[in-house]
């Protein structure tokens, strides 16, 4: 089968390598389109790969093409996308339904082979079954899409409250969206970007505020004086986590989703507002819930499904054939794409 390869830091080769047959317990899934996240350019350009070389790729969609033994829930021809943790099942933490936080576990297009190839071979507990109806590309989505409920399940966040979103990536997004459908008193999307913002509007968004142009310490002119009971930080960037921690209401929550690209630091006063505002700062890793892989999944499918969670052509910056990944990465991080960028095999949504 033709795949996408990491050789090595920077060089990225399209090349003829085994077809993967799956073992017992494993489905083997016919890849239709594959997304490219942001923490695969580190692994690409900065030596963040765990290994060489590795086929990367975790936000795919596809047709189940194989099954291995013992599996009979899942058939050759099942729409179907993976979710890519695979958690031992032993740790402590996995026994108390903790899988994000497994202490050894293993992840689909990082520490195995992943979605950017013909095929890719995948446990069965980790097939999500998907309708026919879902286009491939949307469905590629549905991994982020789990990240953004999961992240509003950790934040607490309730109908008739407001919230503020910072960053309008894709997961960005998809959390402006959850917080509509789940009944949002107001959401605010906040991003540096305008094209994000647009989408934001489309998706849900009240209101969309611009930090370009912003300091660290400094509050667009549009948000002088608002507070918001739950600030979902989606970016990472150091302007909009400091902007998270200013915005948040007293008693409110802060939830760190995005990952930061640098060291941060906080000054003096900026903490003195979380100790007298009585906030409460959370993280979110992942979209995983008991039983494996969660809700979450369940939630994503079933609204994309019904329409709730529409696809907006504005989340996605590009689509290239799976052979031209080399020039995709190439365009995310030299700054042209911004937005998710698809691979795309040549398979129809049959």
């Amino acid at each position: 089968m033709k795949a996408v390869v990491i050789e090595d830091n920077k060089r990225i080769v399209y090349k003829d390598i085994p077809t993967p047959e799956p073992g017992a317990g494993q489905v083997r899934i016919k890849v239709a389109v594959c997304g490219i996240c942001g923490s695969d350019i580190p692994r690409v350009f900065n030596n963040g790969a765990h290994r060489y070389p590795i086929v990367l790729g975790h936000e795919f969609s596809g047709v189940i093409d194989a099954v291995g033994d013992g599996v009979s829930a899942l058939h050759k021809g099942d729409h179907a996308v993976a979710a890519p943790l695979v958690p031992c099942g032993k740790c402590t933490e996995c026994l108390r339904g903790n899988y994000a936080l497994c202490s050894q576990y293993s992840f689909i297009g990082s520490r195995q082979p992943g979605g950017m190839a013909e095929y890719v071979v995948v446990p069965a507990k980790n097939v999500v079954k998907i309708p026919a109806s879902i286009p491939f590309e949307q469905a590629a989505t549905i991994e982020p899409a789990t990240v953004a409920v999961h992240a509003l399940k950790q934040a607490k966040f309730g109908a008739g409250k407001s919230i503020a979103v910072l960053g309008c990536g894709i997961i960005g997004l998809y959390t402006i969206a959850w917080a509509k459908w789940m009944g949002a008193a107001s959401v605010t999307a906040i991003s540096r970007g305008k094209a994000g913002l647009e989408v934001a509007k489309r998706m849900g968004a009240n209101m969309a505020v611009s930090t370009a142009g912003c300091a660290v310490d400094e509050v667009p002119k549009e948000l002088e004086g608002s507070k918001f009971d739950h600030v979902l930080e989606c970016s990472g960037a150091d302007v909009t986590i400091h902007l998270a921690l200013r915005l948040v209401a007293n008693k409110g929550c802060v939830c760190l989703v995005g990952t930061p690209k640098k060291e941060l630091t906080f000054s003096v006063p900026v903490w003195e507002k979380i100790n007298r505002k009585e906030c409460w700062i959370t993280g979110s890793w992942m979209s995983y819930s008991e039983p494996f892989p969660g809700e979450e999944w369940k939630m994503a499918v079933s609204a994309m499904e019904g329409g709730t969670l529409r696809f907006d052509k504005g989340t996605v910056a590009g689509i290239y054939p799976m052979f031209q990944a080399a020039e995709a990465f190439e365009a995310i991080y030299g700054g042209q794409a911004k937005g998710r960028v698809l691979l795309r095999n040549l398979i129809t949504n049959t």
